[in-house]
């Protein structure tokens, strides 16, 4: 007997192929809803935390706004302390800084220079940070900073060398001033002159911002 193969109908056709359709929507959609968030770390002292400011307009949480705004898919953590100085973040960067970590923007060293700590030591903290960043493959931005200039010529050239020679050192790109637009502007600063306030924050953000979407990209 002659076997009969019947063709679909044309209704029953597209049928399958629009369900084919919506799967395909769906399991795209699905993807990018749980597509892994890039996580960002910003391991620092005051002027990163936020001292004296609200949740919201502290540095991390402006920065994840604005990179948000420009459809990143990114988290960022407030790891900053205030009053740290170099040493102290390498005492505490192991835990501070989570698995999982895509990139941490370190900013340490203000304190240290205000304190008038030696160079050499602030270099061998943050120095000691990288590698051990490097070690577990975490991406870093390193946000210079610069010392007082009342601290005097050799003080001072000694201590604004240390970021630039780190950043050659480690490979890592270097932002040369966390403060750069800020520093010295009433303004933008608290009644204390060294932090930034939420015009100040925004400032420091519109500026870095470009540096930190460069290390986003694969």
């Amino acid at each position: 007997m002659k076997s009969v193969y019947t063709l679909p109908s044309a209704s029953l056709l597209f049928r399958h192929v629009a369900g084919l359709v919506v799967m395909a929507v769906l399991a795209f959609s699905g993807t990018n809803a749980f597509a892994k968030s890039f996580r960002i770390v910003t391991f620092g002292d005051s002027l990163s935390a936020g001292y004296q400011l609200g949740a919201s307009d502290a540095f991390p949480i402006v920065l994840e706004a604005a990179l948000k705004a420009r459809g990143h898919n990114v988290v960022i953590e407030n790891a900053g302390v205030s009053g740290d100085t170099a040493s102290a973040g390498l005492e505490r960067v192991d835990w501070s800084v989570a698995e999982g970590t895509d990139l941490v923007i370190l900013e340490l060293g203000a304190n240290d220079a205000l304190r008038g700590v030696d160079p050499a030591v602030t270099e061998k903290a943050l120095d000691s940070i990288l590698t051990r960043l490097a070690e577990r493959k975490i991406r870093v931005l390193l946000a210079g900073m610069y010392a007082p200039r009342n601290n005097g010529e050799a003080y001072v050239k000694a201590f604004d060398a240390i970021y630039p020679r780190l950043a050659q050192k480690h490979g890592v790109p270097l932002y040369p001033f966390f403060l750069e637009g800020v520093q010295g502007k009433a303004e933008l600063n608290l009644s204390d002159g060294i932090h930034p306030n939420p015009k100040g924050v925004r400032v420091i953000v519109e500026r870095i911002l470009p540096a930190v979407e460069a290390l986003l990209k694969p």
